[in-house]
């Protein structure tokens, strides 16, 4: 499996806790290999013709391109917002042992 098969996605919750349910959920689905939850970040968002503002918490997960379909619907159940940032950013390089355990541990 090349590097170009794996992404990052990026997930943002309204809580630390919503943050962390979806992150153990999917890491026991084995859809993600690992996850870093940064908190609190500060976003600024249009919303319904609106900016709006929110205190939310960044989810960061690494996994492969071919499980992302997957991993969306599962945090599309599990997520509080109507319509939840799942986005996933492509891998170009990665240390080799890194991706190699992370080759090894997804499904």
């Amino acid at each position: 499996m090349s590097e170009k098969q794996h992404c990052i996605v990026l997930v943002t919750a309204s809580s630390r806790e919503e943050a962390e349910k979806i992150v153990r959920i999917l890491l026991e689905e084995k859809l993600i290999a690992c996850a870093n939850i940064i908190s609190p970040v500060f976003s600024l968002f249009w919303w319904q013709g609106r900016i709006e503002n929110a205190q939310e918490h960044l989810i960061i997960m690494k996994t492969t391109r071919s499980l992302f379909s997957r991993l969306a619907e599962k945090v599309k159940t599990l997520h509080s917002y109507q319509v939840p940032e799942i986005i996933a950013i492509p891998i170009v390089r990665g240390y080799k042992p890194y991706m190699d355990w992370l080759k090894g541990t997804l499904k």
